[in-house]
């Protein structure tokens, strides 16, 4: 019984630490204290201990000897392994899920496309954008592809946060909208090609006033 409790904790403190890191309120290098996670989530170290395990197995943190766990830095090349990944799953997931494509379904992904044009910041249009995806995906039926997309979705959002601090502009996405005709038109090889170009386009993130000179951030934009 208190093992299954110790699990229970270290999956929570797991998940709140996670979306702390991917929202970038938590720094890559930023040292992750035992000492001062279990006092905030009143937790012994065990749990804790289990919730940075949990943190490393999804890249998200590293333990290193005599520094101790490290949010996970990232770099280019990571940026462009998530975005290969993405679109060599994404489009096998889009071209299973085609046939179950109902017109009310292509409908709400339509709406999450105006949303995500209209976001004011980061935030809303990732979320925006990550609804379009799992609404045109989801009817694939293939839990583990679908588990393994979303893991990758949330690398993307790493990123992105990261990348765009400030300075997010309003865009309109034609690439959605492409997708959404070619699946309305049967055109499902058409509709998967598109898919994948567009999750491989990786922009160059604004550099903040207060940001080095030579440090440049990447993110996947789509």
């Amino acid at each position: 019984m208190a093992k299954e409790r110790e699990d229970t904790i270290a999956g929570r403190i797991s998940r709140v630490l996670a979306e702390r890191i991917v929202r970038g309120e938590i720094a890559p290098g930023s040292r992750l204290r035992q000492d001062y996670i279990a006092e905030e989530f009143q937790a012994s170290h065990v749990p804790v201990r289990e919730a940075f395990r949990r943190l490393e197995a999804q890249g998200l943190a590293i333990s290193e000897p005599r520094r101790g766990v490290r949010v996970a830095a990232f770099d280019l090349s990571q940026v462009r392994e998530v975005a290969e990944m993405r679109a060599a799953l994404e489009g096998l997931a889009l071209r299973h899920a085609a046939r179950h494509l109902t017109p009310a379904i292509l409908d709400a992904a339509e709406e999450a496309t105006r949303e995500g044009d209209a976001a004011a910041d980061v935030h809303a249009w990732e979320d925006a954008n990550r609804r379009f995806h799992r609404l045109i995906l989801q009817p694939c039926g293939m839990k583990r592809l679908l588990a393994s997309i979303d893991d990758l979705h949330s690398a993307s959002a790493r990123f992105l946060f990261s990348a765009w601090q400030s300075g997010w502009e309003k865009r309109t996405d034609h690439d959605h909208r492409t997708i959404l005709a070619a699946l309305r038109q049967g055109k499902t090889q058409e509709a998967a090609t598109i898919l994948q170009k567009h999750v491989q386009w990786i922009g160059r993130g604004p550099r903040g006033a207060d940001s080095p000179a030579t440090r440049e951030t990447f993110a996947i934009v789509g």
